[in-house]
């Protein structure tokens, strides 16, 4: 089930720390939201932006945007369609594993031809 599309103000905006605070427009209580729930926007959220967004709990229970908008500002990149950022991590890490398991056999490989047992 897809979660609802909700509506509020961006009340707060801190620029250095990418995250700030909507303002829901049913009056409930604020709502975090940090830079990586916008996706790639055509620019950075401002104070009194109107967002439209998902809400989900974080680790700790609280309340965040998820997958969110600026209205009038384009999207080039939805949240719903982003890649996994743990693929990449987890590709350069098969990828390191695999060349330290080549750097070793060869290594093993060298000591064994030095010995003259190869």
């Amino acid at each position: 089930m897809t979660k609802p599309l909700l509506t509020g103000v961006l009340k707060t905006w801190k620029e250095d720390r990418g995250f700030g605070f909507i303002t829901p427009d049913n009056a409930g209580r604020d709502v975090f939201i940090h830079i990586s729930a916008l996706g790639e926007t055509d620019r950075r959220p401002v104070p009194g932006d109107i967002i439209h967004y998902q809400v989900a709990r974080d680790k700790q229970g609280k309340f965040r945007a998820i997958n969110a908008s600026i209205a009038g500002v384009n999207t080039q990149h939805s949240n719903a369609n982003r890649p996994n950022k743990a693929k990449p991590r987890l590709i350069w890490a098969i990828a390191a594993a695999l060349g330290l398991l080549v750097i070793a056999a060869a290594a093993v490989y060298m000591y064994f031809r030095s010995r003259g047992l190869v």
